[in-house]
């Protein structure tokens, strides 16, 4: 924290008594960094109204001031639970304050991200090796348009600094909470590491609860049943902080999850699709945890599809159309999912989450019926039944999936799991049994398998301007001066419409079916960083891949911040994934 333009507290108090009952605009004079004593107290961006949006502010203060050990973030997963925890505390302890301040608009509120159970890394909460940042908002309170100091005062100078001790000090702390926090996060790092070791795509505890209370929420369901895993899929940890675990451990390859309705198939997949994710104690699901590429596939009709190769699933169609490098703007369900496959993996998906109800039934399977009428050189479609044995054997791409009406699957699966009142049974080898004397032949793999050629660019016309260019070529490959160089001068609006969409200019994105977008701050750092491409001209000078290379370095070396433009900008902004960054410039029409 530079302390070279940081003025005293008390010079903040005797400015905002000198601009009290003018016009709202004087509140701009207040903007600055001033010293509190324990903390910093910077005023980053003020509002140009009581109606607008609130004012930026954020605190800082050093470790030596705030004394939390530095055992509780010394590891990339513990630093980002430390963080999230921080946030969630103030959020609680700000609320007591919000709107006691009086005054028109948005006079009064104090506001920091507030945090679902999901542990996720966000802009509100930086711990930095200074020291620990907090970024939140506050309406500047203003009756009409006429200045309220006094109460402003009140919230600086009262409410926030109770919020920033009780929160941002160590030994104002219950014992033991943080140090839980911590605890959780190592067993959690842990767990996802003998994921790999154990040739494992996930791992659901005994004892975890899996229902939400309803569709809409992400409370667990009082009084629902425990999860309690087959012993023939039953895993056992040892945890560094939790001594032994045990729970089901679902295996690399191709799983089936079958069952009667409302039995606790789907919500298994909510749970493992969650997984990809740590989870705050409490929530049922922190000892979920399933390998954090994978992917929730499904239907999406009507969505934009810009060269991608189809054609493992979708060739010789009778209009001649080229699926090597398919683009349309209206997607059919079994078109979209095609793209979807190729798109998951071009991202790096080492797992695919599919179930049946939200799939295209054409793209899934043929039946031996429909396969003797309509011969396969009159089809155009290669059903995934068909890809899934060399998706895996040749891609290392494993698939979890749902089924219910559908029994072709049960041939080429490696485990099926029966759900039953939503405890799981495993019936593998029952169903093998079964199916060996059935009758019908086993689903033989499609020949042709190849996999999408790297290097697909979404703006075809730019192709040659990256050589032209010479700039930054592709991951780890130097500065980004060539960047700077096309930088366009005029900025570009963005709108953000809760985490289901967001606008760029006049282009609107659809997110509606990226089902682990679980979070509005990830929907506004992805049209920031959309907005960053845009400007930089990035879509037409480098393929996908690259293009999302050096979004996450950018990022990785000065936070969402690189991509945002200015630091306020930044605030209310949380990382997603590099699946929904792939899948948010996928799916941009512009």
């Amino acid at each position: 924290m530079c302390e070279q333009n940081m003025k005293a507290s008390q010079e903040l108090r005797r400015l905002l008594e000198s601009i009290d009952r003018k016009s709202y605009p004087a509140y701009k004079s207040a903007q600055g960094a001033y010293n509190f004593g324990d903390y910093v107290l910077s005023i980053d961006h003020v509002q140009g109204d009581p109606f607008a949006s609130p004012s930026k502010l954020s605190v800082f203060i050093s470790h030596q001031k705030a004394g939390y050990p530095a055992e509780l973030f010394d590891a990339p997963h513990k630093k980002q639970a430390f963080e999230d925890y921080l946030v969630r505390q103030f959020y609680q302890e700000s609320a007591r304050y919000n709107f006691k301040a009086k005054g028109s608009g948005k006079s009064g509120l104090i506001a920091i991200s507030h945090p679902g159970p999901e542990i996720l890394s966000r802009t509100a909460c930086e711990c930095s090796a200074q020291g620990i940042a907090l970024r939140f908002e506050v309406g500047f309170p203003a009756s009409g348009r006429t200045i309220q100091a006094g109460e402003l005062i009140r919230i600086l100078f009262e409410f926030l600094p109770k919020c920033v001790r009780q929160v941002l000090v160590f030994k104002n702390r219950p014992a033991g909470e943080v140090q839980a926090v911590a605890l959780l996060a190592e067993d959690q790092y842990f767990i996802r590491q003998e994921l790999k070791r154990l040739g494992l795509v996930s791992f659901v505890a005994d004892g975890s609860v899996l229902p939400r209370e309803s569709g809409v929420s992400s409370r667990p369901m009082k009084g629902s049943v425990a999860f309690h895993s087959p012993e023939s899929l039953r895993v056992t940890l040892q945890l560094p902080n939790h001594k032994t675990l045990t729970g089901m451990g679902i295996r690399k390859g191709i799983t089936l999850i079958v069952g009667g309705g409302y039995h606790g198939k789907s919500t298994l997949l909510k749970a493992l699709e969650a997984g990809v994710y740590d989870h705050i104690a409490g929530d049922g699901r922190e000892y979920v945890i399933t390998d954090d590429t994978a992917l929730k596939l499904r239907a999406e009709d009507g969505r934009s599809v810009r060269n991608v190769d189809i054609s493992m699933f979708i060739n010789d169609l009778p209009n001649k159309k080229d699926t090597l490098c398919f683009s349309t703007k209206d997607a059919s369900g079994s078109t979209s999912q095609a793209a979807a496959v190729a798109e998951g993996i071009e991202s790096g998906s080492r797992v695919f989450l599919i179930d049946e109800d939200t799939s295209a039934t054409n793209f899934m399977v043929r039946d031996d019926l429909m396969q003797h009428i309509i011969s396969r050189s009159k089809e155009p479609i290669t059903p995934f039944i068909e890809r899934a044995r060399d998706l895996y054997e040749k891609a290392g791409i494993s698939t979890v999936m749902v089924a219910g009406s559908s029994g072709a699957y049960f041939y080429i699966a490696d485990t099926i799991i029966q759900m039953d009142s939503y405890i799981p049974c495993d019936i593998t080898k029952s169903t093998k049994e079964f199916c060996a004397g059935y009758g019908t032949g086993a689903v033989e793999a499609a020949p042709g398998f190849k996999l999408p050629q790297k290097g697909r660019k979404l703006t075809v016309s730019g192709q040659n301007e990256g050589s032209q260019n010479p700039g930054w070529g592709g991951p780890g490959q130097g500065r980004r001066n060539g960047l700077d160089a096309d930088w366009r001068k005029e900025r570009i609006k963005v709108k953000v419409y809760g985490k289901d969409s967001l606008q760029v200019g006049k282009e609107t994105v659809d997110l509606r079916f990226v089902e682990q977008l679980i979070d509005g701050e990830q929907t506004h750092a992805l049209a920031q960083m959309l907005r960053f491409c845009l400007e930089h001209r990035l879509l037409e000078r480098y393929c996908v891949a690259d293009t999302v290379a050096l979004i996450q370095k950018e990022t990785a070396k000065g936070g969402l911040t690189a991509v945002s433009g200015c630091s306020y900008a930044a605030m209310g902004l949380c990382m997603p994934r590099t699946q929904e960054i792939f899948a948010c410039l996928n799916r941009f029409r512009g």
